[in-house]
């Protein structure tokens, strides 16, 4: 059976390597540090200006931490949403969650329903999710395509028994997806114990910045500091990698 490969990326230059690695589908992201946030919609323009064989989805997520949103960022996402339908995105990323751990349905329904008919990905607030298997039955009841998911562990190595019954339990209602600490050295183990026929990572190397004069005391982030002369590129050595692993 043959895979579907997403790579999540942040940037451009992702799409297009993902694309010439022969990847299907990327995940358009920004700051993936914080677990993917909305990209602006010039890069998503970008993107899909520079890519043609391969589909881009736009993760719609306003900011870092809990899936817990308020009226102001559901708004926000619905417009995110409207727009990046409107640019062309081939299917779009949503999660929202309530305090006691199931679906949102309120915002999750308006956020599908912005969609117009875009496939749409219920990404990893489902690992934070109360009762996986009736998070599962409710998404697949408001006909969400696929469910990216650790299986509610550290990474998809330790999640595999879970998402193997996450797939069984599934079964053609909507794909099951694991995505989170995949790698060339584990990817055909991940694929073997789950059953999973797509699979999403990344593949980011470090490069230093181009930058010739350099100042080293003002940083631009917060107290937890990543190095501002130092950038994370997706390549196509890593993409082509995994999926010669999982062949």
């Amino acid at each position: 059976m043959s895979l579907t490969y997403e790579i999540c990326i942040d940037s451009v230059a992702g799409a297009i390597a993902a694309e010439k690695a022969g990847a299907h589908r990327v995940e358009l992201c920004a700051a993936l540090f914080e677990g993917g946030l909305t990209p602006t919609l010039g890069t998503v323009r970008a993107a899909l200006a520079a890519v043609s064989s391969i589909k881009v989805n736009v993760i719609i997520r306003p900011r870092g931490g809990d899936f817990i949103f308020d009226e102001h960022e559901a708004a926000a996402m619905e417009h995110d949403v409207a727009l990046v339908r409107e640019a062309g995105a081939d299917g779009v990323v949503i999660g929202a969650l309530t305090p006691e751990g199931t679906i949102d349905r309120p915002v999750v329904e308006r956020l599908i329903a912005a969609a117009d008919g875009l496939p749409v990905t219920f990404h990893r607030a489902f690992d934070m999710a109360a009762d996986p298997f009736a998070t599962l039955d409710a998404l697949a009841g408001l006909g969400v395509a696929r469910v990216l998911t650790s299986g509610q562990d550290v990474s998809v190595l330790e999640g595999a028994p879970l998402i193997a019954e996450l797939v069984r339990h599934a079964g053609d209602r909507v794909i099951v997806m694991p995505g989170g600490g995949v790698t060339a050295r584990n990817v055909s183990r991940i694929v073997a114990a789950t059953g999973a026929r797509e699979i999403h990572f990344a593949a980011l190397s470090e490069e230093p910045s181009p930058a010739v004069h350099r100042n080293p005391y003002p940083f631009m982030g917060g107290e937890l500091r990543q190095p501002e002369y130092r950038r994370l590129v997706t390549t196509g050595a890593g993409v082509a990698s995994v999926i010669e692993a999982a062949g």
